[in-house]
């Protein structure tokens, strides 16, 4: 049984070997020491801390407050009749829900469930891709998703994923999926990605956008002793990445906070778009000081 971390039950790994619990321990210690794979309880994981993609059931109820927050503050981003491209996750499923409130706006997605946010918006045009759907998260991906994105040309790509990091920016646990999200790249002049902040600093196999590509994350406020998120965030703004954080959502009290303080860093290498200012947005401009501040609470 493959566990929600990733990590292999030593009684299914005795059950697949067909030997005992006891020589499974054994020779998995013996791996372990070798540096081949790490030990968890009960079970076993692949080394580095590379996380295993949640099903969509789990992942619909992880960080639901922040992924509202972000997906308020990252709808702000699309112009009426603007056409863009919208992959796979409950973050850009909660974005979609937003933008059926942009007429003349023309989205192409690989996800069942962004379609389905957008089936009854009727300014909205919605273009599917081609492909196998993936059960797990209900995404169209293989070659035929990824043959029906050539030739496209969109103003923006909004993307999620499973971890983000300064090295090697956006990836995902899924090859298929990874494939299908540079194919949605490609198609796009900038690339925003939608990111809580317990996704910044993971690490995971598959990567799929490139930090020196990505032109804006759109992210939450992390928790203050959050230090490894915050360490991210500036070392994403110190590569040129453009930084949005949404506001806290809520604190220890319960009381709720707005979602719509953003902290915009220097742009990307191919040029600064601002954020549209808008109610209870601040006005846009550089601020570095921001992330740092995170970073020395």
């Amino acid at each position: 049984m493959v566990r929600a971390n990733g990590a292999v039950s030593l009684r299914e790994l005795a059950r697949v070997v067909q030997t005992s619990e006891v020589t499974v321990r054994r020779d998995v210690r013996a791996l372990e020491a070798e540096g081949l794979l790490d030990r968890r309880h009960g079970g076993a994981v692949l080394p580095g801390g590379f996380t295993r993609e949640s099903g969509f059931p789990q992942k619909s109820h992880l960080a639901t407050a922040e992924k509202t927050a972000i997906a308020d503050l990252a709808a702000g981003l699309v112009e009426e009749g603007e056409a863009i491209v919208v992959g796979a996750g409950t973050t850009t499923q909660e974005l979609a829900r937003r933008l059926a409130r942009v007429p003349g706006l023309t989205v192409v997605t690989n996800s069942l469930l962004v379609a389905q946010a957008l089936a009854h918006a009727n300014r909205v045009e919605v273009v599917m891709t081609g492909g196998t759907l993936r059960g797990s998260n209900y995404a169209l991906v293989g070659s035929g998703a990824e043959q029906s994105l050539q030739g496209l040309r969109v103003s923006k790509a909004f993307l999620s994923g499973s971890g983000l990091t300064a090295e090697r920016g956006l990836s995902t646990s899924n090859m298929l999926s990874a494939s299908v999200d540079r194919a949605l790249v490609q198609a796009a002049a900038e690339v925003v990605v939608l990111a809580d902040h317990t996704k910044l600093g993971t690490d995971t196999m598959f990567q799929t956008v490139p930090t020196d590509v990505i032109t804006r994350l759109v992210t939450d406020e992390p928790p203050i002793h959050d230090d490894r998120a915050a360490t991210e965030l500036q070392a994403l703004a110190d590569q040129g990445v453009q930084i949005a954080v949404a506001g806290a959502s809520g604190n220890p009290g319960g009381e709720q906070v707005p979602a719509t303080r953003r902290a915009p860093l220097p742009g990307p290498r191919r040029g600064h778009v601002a954020l549209r200012s808008g109610a209870g947005l601040e006005p846009s401009g550089v601020e570095r000081g921001r992330v740092a501040d995170l970073r020395r609470r």
